[in-house]
């Protein structure tokens, strides 16, 4: 087994426009290793939700190649790139996302039913991640009847129900106050320390904080690539020494944020320790 979850080479993504091409990647050449997180920036327009479509594979590039888990999906047709996202990549969205005609639980089993894999015991690990993430107790509950914060809660669930490779996650906090954003970061870095890749897509200098590597992307360029100081520690320094990125001044990686760090990852853990705000009936 390869260990890239992602690889982009040179790759370029162009958009015909009342007859103007307008490039919304421009060579874009970027390695993600398994196990990482990394936080991809950019204003909007930048480039970056391009980036995000092509590494879910809900868009094709113009041309380059995108190889996740060793496999160059330029040459898959639809129903194997369906078939691909199903099994190998999971969602978490601003908007969460979620069926309001289906239960939490439901909800949680939808990939099961587009991967094929839906039976007794699949089902049964849909319990345990909505235990998990502290919605043990809200099965049968719609998303019209949750939070925002409960909501999200879901997605994450949802997102790990095939075991994907990799997870992206596309502005996970934008819709949510700052205290329940908390409470989702928190689960998302629980997620990573319990060996996922994460992919984050932010323009919140704060969340992306939070992530070990960090990536700016500037009109469809990587403008920056580098570790994050908060985490230029022995071991900040071995994830940035695994993931192949180059070990540069602190001065240098400052650039990238714009308020100080503050640590607040949650402990490792077989389970995902919930902030006790988050107690079940006491989330947003």
């Amino acid at each position: 087994m390869t260990s890239l979850a992602a690889s982009l080479r040179n790759v370029w993504k162009t958009y015909p426009m009342d007859g103007v091409e307008v490039h919304a990647l421009r060579g874009v050449s970027l390695e993600i290793r398994r196990g990482e997180y990394v936080a991809i920036m950019g204003a909007s327009g930048s480039g970056k939700s391009t980036l995000l479509n092509l590494l879910g594979c809900l868009d094709r590039p113009t041309s380059g190649t995108i190889l996740l888990d060793g496999v160059d999906v330029s040459q898959l047709n639809d129903n194997q790139l369906s078939e691909l996202r199903a099994r190998r990549i999971g969602f978490i969205f601003q908007s969460y996302n979620l069926i309001p005609q289906l239960t939490v639980l439901e909800n949680i089993e939808v990939p099961l039913y587009y991967s094929g894999q839906w039976n007794a015991k699949t089902r049964a690990r849909c319990r345990e991640l909505a235990e998990k993430v502290g919605l043990g107790g809200r099965l049968h509950h719609r998303p019209t009847q949750l939070s925002g914060g409960q909501q999200q809660r879901v997605a994450i669930a949802r997102s790990l129900v095939n075991n994907p490779s990799f997870i992206l996650a596309d502005e996970p906090t934008g819709n949510l106050d700052s205290a329940t954003a908390e409470e989702i970061l928190a689960l998302i870095d629980q997620l990573h320390q319990e060996g996922k890749t994460i992919i984050l897509v932010t323009h919140e200098p704060e969340v992306a904080q939070r992530a070990f590597r960090l990536i700016r992307i500037r009109d469809g360029r990587i403008q920056s690539d580098l570790p994050n100081p908060r985490f230029a520690t022995s071991t900040g320094a071995e994830s940035a020494q695994a993931s192949g990125q180059p070990n540069p001044s602190f001065a240098a990686a400052n650039c990238l944020l714009s308020s100080p760090p503050s640590d607040s990852r949650a402990p490792s853990g077989s389970a995902i320790a919930i902030p006790p705000s988050a107690a079940e009936g006491g989330l947003r």
